[in-house]
């Protein structure tokens, strides 16, 4: 990126104007795909947290901690500069879901079941339809609450997860 900016900096004071707004749509779009693989990696964390408790039937402090960290680093990053729109608008996130989703099938292998599944054999137990659907609910509360009411509603919404339930006073 410093040689876009050393380029852009001759072509004004060149004044060759075309060539200049060339390189900010270049610096534009480099932007954008950095801020979208930075969207991809909290989307990663989110989903094998997701699969985690899927699978497991259960959801610990650190994983629902992850999961709104994810959501909430997710929010921040995908609005724009201009605060009035979205680099993934909320009806897009299921193709970016998908795309992320055999990766966090592979990340969460090592710790599903502490570790003792493959990712072949964990991919089987995964329900991709209801994850899908789970992370677009997460992700739909990012459009729709303001900051302080935001942290609330992800906390509702992941007292519905499934948790381990006690048995015979432990778990």
């Amino acid at each position: 990126m410093v040689q876009e900016l050393i380029d852009l900096r001759n072509c004004i004071l060149e004044g060759r104007n075309e060539d200049a707004l060339f390189i900010v749509d270049e610096l534009e779009g480099m932007s954008k795909q950095a801020t979208l693989r930075n969207i991809g990696s909290f989307l990663l964390i989110l989903l094998s947290h997701l699969i985690k408790n899927q699978v497991e039937q259960r959801l610990t402090n650190s994983w629902a901690a992850s999961i709104a960290n994810s959501v909430g680093g997710i929010k921040k990053l995908n609005l724009k500069d201009n605060k009035t729109s979205y680099y993934i608008n909320a009806d897009e996130w299921e193709l970016f879901i998908e795309d992320e989703l055999e990766a966090a099938i592979r990340e969460a292998s090592r710790e599903v079941l502490e570790g003792r599944l493959s990712r072949a054999q964990l991919a089987k137990r995964v329900d991709r339809e209801q994850m899908v659907a789970i992370a677009n609910q997460l992700l739909s509360l990012t459009y729709t609450y303001a900051r302080g009411e935001f942290e609330d509603a992800i906390d509702e919404y992941l007292s519905q997860l499934p948790v381990q339930q006690k048995i015979g006073g432990s778990f």
